[in-house]
């Protein structure tokens, strides 16, 4: 059985979340898996309507999120992930599909979000494992 997944994409340092993307997806194929739709949306904190979108999909197995958020001079980047990552727990658990968590951030800098790209790689990797295990 090949894993499907759909990927949600913030365009958001699109500089960086490119590179995430083009990675997770080689890591995606390296594992065996396809990912066969990707929704862009325009910052982490917009991703819970295409998630939902795509786990209502029954042939998509698992979402992958891929979004950085770096640090500016307020607390925002803490608050757009913090409310993020909190839907998309609730989301994965009211549709019973796992959707991982390829957001780096907050209170990174530049630098350091360039550093963290393999985030992306590690959530493609945890949806394929769960999606195996919880099979």
């Amino acid at each position: 059985m090949v894993i499907k997944l759909g990927f949600v994409v913030a365009e958001f340092n699109r500089d960086l979340t490119y590179m995430m993307e083009i990675e997770a997806e080689e890591h995606a194929k390296f594992l065996g898996a396809e990912v066969t739709e990707k929704f862009y949306v325009p910052g982490a904190y917009d991703m819970p309507l295409a998630i939902k979108k795509l786990l209502l999909n029954k042939d998509i197995d698992a979402v992958i999120t891929i979004g950085c958020v770096i640090e500016g001079a307020t607390q925002h980047d803490e608050i757009v992930v913090q409310h993020a990552a909190r839907k998309i727990i609730d989301l994965s658990l009211e549709y019973n599909k796992p959707v991982t968590l390829g957001i780096s951030g907050p209170g990174m800098t530049r630098l350091e979000a360039s550093e963290r790209i393999d985030y992306a790689r590690r959530a493609v990797e945890s949806a394929i494992k769960l999606v195996q295990r919880l099979a």
